[in-house]
């Protein structure tokens, strides 16, 4: 087969790194570079012009459409099946390898794999098996202390409690839960990869013949790889393999689960003979769009370094837009959909972006308000979310005692230890004597049910009616905020340590906006409040959004964005606090996290990008006055263009912005903000004064700087320091010494 179809349609730089020599390679390849035709094109190259056979070359991706994109490539390329590769995820790998060496593994033959609903059943059975309190014991909790640790390579017999109580706890559970898989057959997402990599480890002769078999690994986002991960690969590569591995560290943004963007610079570290290849070519974004996102990565610290380039146009500017208020600023991405439509556009090729998954209900408001076809992708509309339903059936029950449903989803949840014996026994009571749930547990209380499940439930009913005195006069949002806190809810997902858990309570607190905003006459209906909101939340429910083949506007969080395109893409809630998120504002790395996943939302965008924030916004219950995002400022100021209506007055220069009438027009001028009003950083207000740059002050310690403000004598820096956390300081004042 002439080699020429493999490199024909490949640039440069992907051809040099295709054709690398054999050994340890690291391609850098940047956000819309053709990463993954490099990957499948070094397969076809090894096997074609390098005499590679197919059986020696093992191919690992993150996810199942990844693995079969890469499969079908393969395929297209070689014009051969690549059922002879070893193609797959890093999962789909491990248990290939497991269930040809279970015996090796220590394992039963029959083994099976549970999810991660499974797991925490089976966690919930230890917890009680162990007569542990539920709501100190959360299983979601345990679960994410068991996983991270699995995830870390640790088993609980190599893991110190130390002087903590909690911590031996947690090692117990962990260790009846190894015991309790072990008996049952069964291995969890997690002991996949541990026990490959143990099996490898401990197993000196297996490993050398996987060694010999694999000595040509390809890692496919190796910027998303975990502690684990990245052992399981060094194991099998050695000193002598060839791995060749392709990633961004620009795009690692999955910190919150285990991804370790340092294995970038550990691949060097441990394999000194890689050689490195560097893909800047973009195919996806203009100019403008690109210079923009390079802008903005630049001030990431430690970066292995690239500047994403492309030979097609320059461009539109990036579009900047100051909203009055989120429903402002949906109201104009609205609009701004409309006009594209108008011109001829489809609704499809347009993308809101969003850091919290909170910021979608209004949007989706304002979406079914203008009927415009939209779509949550990879996840659900926000009153369809488990927690809010949650929520909601609370409120029910509350309005409406008789509302067997909403009794059923919420009388033990949180748990409080009403089991589902103890509901089929009141479930007979309603049945037998024709009553609603919460008539036949209130007759259920005493012998039906036993001492400890009656007394569970007559705290559960006496909550309910408790609830129910207190919320009497209280604005909508009031009763909504109260219910939350004391039912339990709150502080129930708090208690869950996954990224999912702060999700859910962020959710919980927009439900809480969401009541602040309604206005009950726009139902014509002589309900109350509570009820009124009841209804429009059930009308609203029922508006099912577009079919995922039907043209119509995509929304997502900014996570959820990674590895797509649009033609036209909103990033919106450009707020410090909101993005950069709250909690990442005081930790260097969070920060650098967090402009990664700017990049990320950024290079989505191939024609035209928007930048929208909102001067005050009404989010998890809470009306902030927050500053433009950083990431703004970190953009070159050529490259944004403002975006301002046709009525104006003026405002307070402290402000920042511009009044607008509510049914205001917008429209583009170029950018001409005076000094003081500026979004732009201003220069360092001092020599040493810089981003990042560590200091030390006379009574705080040393720290690291977060921001700047202003210049000359009256100009403020933020300093997270180690010992006192983050202050604001005046330079004049401050005597900061740079280090």
């Amino acid at each position: 087969m002439s080699l020429d179809p493999i490199l024909e349609r490949l640039n440069a730089a992907q051809r040099a790194a295709v054709t690398a020599p054999l050994g340890p390679v690291l391609v850098l390849a940047g956000a819309g570079s053709g990463k993954t035709r490099v990957l499948t094109h070094r397969i076809a190259w090894l096997i074609q012009a390098e005499g590679v056979s197919p059986h020696a070359i093992l191919a690992v991706t993150f996810t199942n459409k990844a693995a079969g994109e890469m499969r079908a490539r393969v395929e297209s390329l070689l014009g051969m099946p690549p059922g002879v590769l070893w193609i797959g995820t890093f999962h789909g790998i491990a248990h290939r390898l497991l269930r040809r060496h279970w015996h090796e593994a220590g394992l039963v033959e029959s083994f099976q794999i549970i999810d991660s609903e499974d797991q925490q059943r089976l966690i919930k059975k230890l917890i009680k098996a162990q007569q542990l309190d539920e709501t100190r014991w959360v299983p979601r909790e345990v679960q994410w202390f068991i996983n991270s640790n699995k995830d870390e390579g640790r088993r609980s017999k190599h893991l110190k409690a130390g002087n903590d109580p909690i911590r031996a706890q947690m090692i117990r559970l962990y260790a009846l839960y190894e015991d309790a898989c072990a008996r049952s057959g069964v291995v969890d997402f997690g002991e996949l990869l541990l026990r490959a990599f143990e099996v490898w480890r401990d197993q000196p002769a297996l490993l050398e013949h996987y060694r010999q078999r694999f000595r040509h690994v390809l890692v496919d986002e190796f910027q998303d790889t975990n502690t684990i991960q990245y052992a399981w690969l060094k194991l099998l590569a050695g000193a002598d393999g060839c791995p060749f591995v392709v990633g961004d560290d620009d795009q690692s943004v999955y910190r919150f689960r285990g991804a370790r963007v340092e294995n970038l610079q550990q691949f060097g570290r441990d394999f000194p003979a890689v050689k490195l290849f560097r893909l800047e070519q973009n195919y996806r974004s203009t100019g403008a769009i690109l210079a923009a996102a390079n802008g903005l990565i630049a001030n990431n610290a430690g970066r292995l370094g690239k500047t994403l380039w492309t030979s097609g146009e320059q461009g539109e500017p990036i579009r900047l837009y100051a909203a009055f208020n989120e429903r402002d600023e949906a109201e104009f991405v609205c609009q701004r959909i409309r006009d594209h439509v108008a011109h001829g556009g489809l609704h499809r090729d347009v993308a809101v972006l969003y850091r919290s998954n909170a910021q979608s209900r209004v949007f989706e408001e304002i979406f079914l308000a203008a009927r415009m076809p939209y779509r949550v992708y990879g996840g659900l509309r926000f009153f369809e979310r488990a927690e809010i339903k949650d929520a909601l059936a609370y409120l029910r029950l509350i309005a409406n005692r008789r509302d067997d449903a909403s009794f059923e989803r919420v009388v033990n949840l949180p748990t409080r230890g009403i089991g589902a014996k103890s509901l089929e026994t009141i479930r007979a009571a309603a049945r037998d004597a024709a009553c609603p749930l919460w008539a036949a547990a209130r007759a259920c209380l005493g012998d039906a049910l036993g001492p400890k499940a009656s007394e569970a439930l007559r705290g559960f009913l006496e909550l309910i009616e408790r609830l129910a005195d207190e919320v009497k006069g209280l604005a909508l949002h009031e009763q909504v905020d109260r219910m939350l806190t004391v039912s339990g809810l709150i502080e129930f997902h708090k208690r869950d340590k996954a990224d999912r858990g702060e999700a859910r309570v962020e959710n919980l607190e927009e439900l809480v906006s969401a009541a602040r905003g309604f206005n009950a006459d726009a139902l014509e209906t002589d309900l109350p409040p509570l009820e009124a909101f009841l209804a429009h939340v059930t009308l609203e429910s029922g508006e099912g959004q577009a079919d995922a083949w039907e043209d119509c506007v995509q929304m997502m969080t900014l996570h959820t964005a990674k590895g797509l395109e649009f033609p036209i893409v909103f990033l919106c809630g450009m707020e410090d606090g909101l993005f950069p998120h709250q909690r990442s504002i005081g930790d260097l790395d969070g920060l650098e996290e967090e402009r990664r996943l700017c990049y990320v939302g950024m290079t989505r965008a191939m024609k035209q990008l928007y930048l929208t924030y909102a001067e005050q916004r009404r989010l998890h219950g809470i009306d902030s006055y927050s500053q433009p995002s950083r990431f703004i400022k970190e953009a070159p100021e050529e490259l944004i263009e403002e975006i301002r209506p046709r009525l104006q007055v003026s405002r307070p220069v402290a402000s920042g912005r511009f009044a607008r009438e509510p049914s205001h027009e917008a429209v583009p001028v170029r950018r001409a903000l005076s000094a003081s009003r500026s979004l732009r950083s201003e220069p360092p207000p001092m020599p040493g004064m810089r981003l990042g740059a560590r200091v030390r002050h006379g009574k705080f310690g040393e720290g690291v700087i977060l921001n700047l403000e202003g210049s000359g004598p009256q100009a403020r820096v933020q300093v997270n320091f180690e010992r006192q956390g983050t202050k604001w300081l005046v330079m004049q004042y401050a005597n900061l010494e740079p280090l």
